[in-house]
């Protein structure tokens, strides 16, 4: 196979690892469960405005791909408990330095966003010359 087949075929692969992992409800579940693993309600009021259904999706993504891991206990009723696995436990420590940088840093990008939109016309926000 070439060079460059492989390499097109990486970055697609690459890319769509990204959206998944990087999307905004995937990150919060790996932080979520970064210290130990959590029921579903409890995970749901872990995390601010996610949706009982987009958190159900979420889940199934990430357990999907391996990061995460579900177990039923059998008790009545049933609980269900979500962890990472050793896959996710991965991800979690790049998206902890992620969240420190970004948080770091967000006076410094709104100056940068006020800054452009102020000389910038932008239709979107009525804001600019």
């Amino acid at each position: 196979m070439p060079t460059e087949t492989r390499t097109a075929r990486s970055c697609c692969g690459v890319s769509e690892i990204l959206s998944r992992v990087g999307d905004k409800w995937s990150v919060q579940v790996v932080v979520a469960l970064r210290e130990h693993p959590r029921r579903f309600n409890e995970l749901k009021r872990h995390i601010d405005g996610i949706s009982q259904q987009m958190l159900t999706r979420t889940l199934k993504s990430l357990e999907r791909d391996g990061m995460v891991s579900r177990k039923v206990h059998d008790r009545t009723p049933p609980q269900v408990e979500y962890a990472l696995t050793d896959l996710g436990r991965s991800l979690a420590e790049p998206v902890r330095q992620l969240a420190e940088w970004s948080v770091a840093h967000l006076g410094t990008i709104y100056a940068h966003r006020e800054r452009y939109d102020d000389t910038h016309p932008d239709t979107s926000t009525g804001r600019g010359r």
